[in-house]
């Protein structure tokens, strides 16, 4: 009767363990998967995000370009000097 109820728990104890450790590899292995899913994650976001600073790059020397040009291209004007405005004075 004791070695039989010696086999119970031992047979429970394995269950137990066994149960247990597919538990902590199913555990392991879905904490993997959520990792690699992290990475590819942050992986897609930081290509997009440079190739949006590209396109921004682009834009800016685009208008650089344009507003340069159309200095260059503009006619100066010839400055008279005006004289300064006179000085009012005023009493208290």
């Amino acid at each position: 009767m004791a070695d039989q109820n010696k086999q119970v728990a031992r047979k429970g104890a394995q269950k137990y363990f066994t149960q247990s450790g597919y538990d902590e590899k199913s555990a392991r292995e879905a904490r993997k998967k959520e990792r690699t899913m992290g990475v590819a994650k942050i992986a897609k976001l930081r290509a997009l995000r440079l190739a949006k600073e590209a396109m921004d790059k682009e834009e800016g020397d685009k208008l650089a370009a344009e507003r340069t040009a159309a200095i260059i291209s503009a006619p100066c004007k010839a400055s008279s000097r005006s004289k300064p405005a006179k000085l009012v004075r005023m009493r208290y």
